[in-house]
């Protein structure tokens, strides 16, 4: 679990081709790593991965291809920037909003205006995330945690201040690039009980459709 509050912007210092799936090196930036342990969780441009090895200024993590399709993570290379935030412990100041790390699916960036020291971001998401998306509410952005400021159909705007701009990656978006979403996990849990409670849905746990590859 996480909030959406960045701890490290991080870079990607190796991107192995293992045929269907990929192995990702990534130096932390100011993210210490001698707090980090294998099996940790660390969520990387919104996705949670796994930590499989650390090599004291390095951790790598295996992405599957289920992930490489379901995200953005696959559109990374050697150099990229990626947003970085260790899982949440039971003393960890919830400053965002409640984030699994299990992205739902890939956004459009449609346009950037700059509104004094702030950016304004035009977003389309996929069709089928629309009706999770509300005015006011909450939504992940390349594990970014942000109030989502108007909707209109599949597409939202959000705002970003200038700490978000400086200590995240998104002050770089620009229109046409592509960002990971994970909408507010209690919307989805509430279609899910809605459904259920009118009969629409058989009562059996179904697979979350997003990517993460924390087992």
């Amino acid at each position: 679990m996480f909030t959406g509050i960045i701890e490290a912007i991080g870079k990607i210092a190796l991107f192995e081709n293992k045929g269907a799936d990929a192995r990702f090196g990534i130096h932390p930036g100011k993210l210490d790593v001698a707090e980090v342990r294998l099996g940790d969780s660390i969520a990387v441009q919104g996705v949670c991965l796994t930590v499989a090895e650390l090599d004291g200024h390095h951790f790598y993590a295996d992405v599957s291809a289920e992930t490489l399709r379901c995200t953005a993570l696959g559109l990374l290379k050697v150099g990229s920037p990626v947003n970085l935030e260790r899982s949440v412990t039971p003393a960890t100041r919830l400053g965002g909003h409640l984030v699994s790390g299990h992205v739902d699916g890939v956004g459009r960036v449609v346009a950037r205006t700059e509104e004094g020291r702030s950016v304004r971001l035009q977003i389309e998401a996929p069709r089928e995330l629309a009706k999770y998306i509300a005015a006011k509410g909450a939504i992940c952005m390349d594990g970014v945690s942000l109030t989502v400021n108007a909707v209109n159909g599949p597409g939202f705007e959000v705002n970003l201040v200038p700490h978000t701009l400086q200590e995240t990656t998104l002050g770089a978006l620009k229109a046409g690039d592509a960002v990971n979403l994970e909408v507010d996990m209690i919307a989805r849990y509430l279609e899910r009980l809605v459904s259920v409670a009118s009969g629409v849905l058989p009562p059996a746990t179904l697979a979350h459709p997003g990517a993460s590859e924390r087992s």
